[in-house]
């Protein structure tokens, strides 16, 4: 049979997904290695999403989504950045992650470059990949609080570099871009002629820092950089986090000015629409009742709270978590320099399921994720099986 191509057969697997799978193979395991929130779906989203079934409203929408989610999603993001809620510039996509492939598929070309931080969501990589780019590493690192310098992205700029891709809160790392970091990290985009793909899908979940939006500083935002002549931050919003629809596949792409036609064109050629249902339900979610995103909000603090101080006990290093909900720990004391080999094996032998470090990127040896959503009982069991350092 005609063999695929390099760029396609080259695409790296999720070891996020494999470990996850072997774990929900394994009875009795508890599964700490994916960000599934745990409550229920506010009866008012359900209600909503069902009221469009049986109107039988499942024909298909505009390619950007329907205008009241547009709507809701616009004033959303404007409450997040302070920039002018326009919905003509936002696309409602099926999930974050079909916002960040219809981006990569309008800003690159086969051979372009993208900056993707490292350790950093897997996806990064593998869209950029998958479309004929080349991903280009930007190393986070504990000595600098896994926060990005300025200094290792200029190295890093060539002629073919024309993405930044910047994710606060961070996962798979808990850390928060502060104010002054995020304007110099925008600065630096429009210095260099690259385009920026903000992925704050997590924005909804800080632990006493504020969540700031690059687009606060991109030219139209409420604190332009003067090196900003014009718009180059595109932000990528979900729902599946905030209010625990990951099944649903609802978020939203927020574009600067002047590229409405383009995008439309793109959406249409690779999902045409989002399912109806699912947009009424997303409405439903940003427009009414906000006590979901309140509650869960307070367990993931809480899960972190109680998370840290079984490792504080055990004498495990972590970063200090400020956000999304997950905590990035140091295991390299038992890994063997495999991490991905020794969560397998804990898996096996304990029958805990931890996100390696290297799913994240060659930066994460010997570091695990640790997803904070689920049951505090389960976190706190799986967490006092980790192996301590020796004295």
């Amino acid at each position: 049979m005609p063999s695929a191509p390099a760029h396609v057969v080259n695409v790296p697997v999720n070891q996020i997904r494999e470990i996850t799978q072997a774990a929900w193979a394994t009875p009795d395991s508890i599964v700490l290695s994916i960000g599934e929130p745990a409550f229920p779906v506010a009866r008012h989203v359900l209600e909503a999403a069902m009221a469009a079934l049986d109107r039988d409203d499942t024909n298909y929408t505009p390619n950007a989504g329907i205008a009241p989610l547009r709507a809701a999603f616009a004033q959303r993001f404007a409450s997040l950045s302070g920039v002018d809620d326009d919905p003509s510039r936002v696309f409602v996509v099926a999930g974050a992650q079909q916002g960040l492939h219809l981006a990569l598929s309008t800003l690159i070309a086969a051979g372009d470059e993208v900056l993707i931080p490292d350790p950093g969501y897997p996806t990064f990589t593998m869209t950029v990949g998958l479309l004929g780019g080349v991903p280009v590493s930007y190393p986070l690192v504990p000595q600098h609080g896994f926060q990005p310098l300025i200094e290792d992205l200029r190295r890093l700029v060539t002629g073919r570099t024309k993405v930044l891709m910047l994710n606060s809160p961070s996962n798979p790392l808990g850390s928060v871009f502060d104010t002054d970091l995020t304007r110099e990290l925008v600065r630096f985009a429009h210095e260099n002629d690259l385009w920026i793909i903000s992925d704050e899908c997590y924005e909804a979940f800080t632990y006493d820092v504020p969540h700031v939006s690059p687009a606060r500083f991109d030219a139209g935002g409420p604190e332009a950089v003067p090196e900003a002549v014009e718009a180059r931050v595109l932000t990528s919003l979900t729902l599946s986090k905030t209010y625990g629809l990951t099944g649903l596949r609802i978020g939203a792409l927020v574009t600067p000015p002047g590229m409405e036609t383009l995008l439309s064109n793109v959406m249409e050629a690779t999902v045409s629409c989002v399912s109806g249902p699912s947009q009424y339900a997303g409405v439903a979610a940003l427009t009414g009742p906000q006590d979901y995103v309140r509650t869960a909000l307070d367990h993931y603090r809480a899960n972190r709270d109680a998370a840290t101080a079984v490792l504080d006990e055990r004498g495990i290093r972590y970063l200090d978590a400020r956000g999304a909900f997950y905590l990035w720990a140091d295991l390299s004391h038992a890994t063997g320099g495999d991490v991905r080999a020794w969560t397998r094996a804990f898996l096996a032998e304990q029958g805990v399921a931890l996100a390696p470090g290297t799913a994240f990127g060659s930066m994460g040896e010997g570091w695990v994720r640790i997803a904070l959503c689920g049951r505090r009982d389960e976190l706190v069991e799986g967490l006092s099986r980790l192996p301590t350092p020796r004295a």
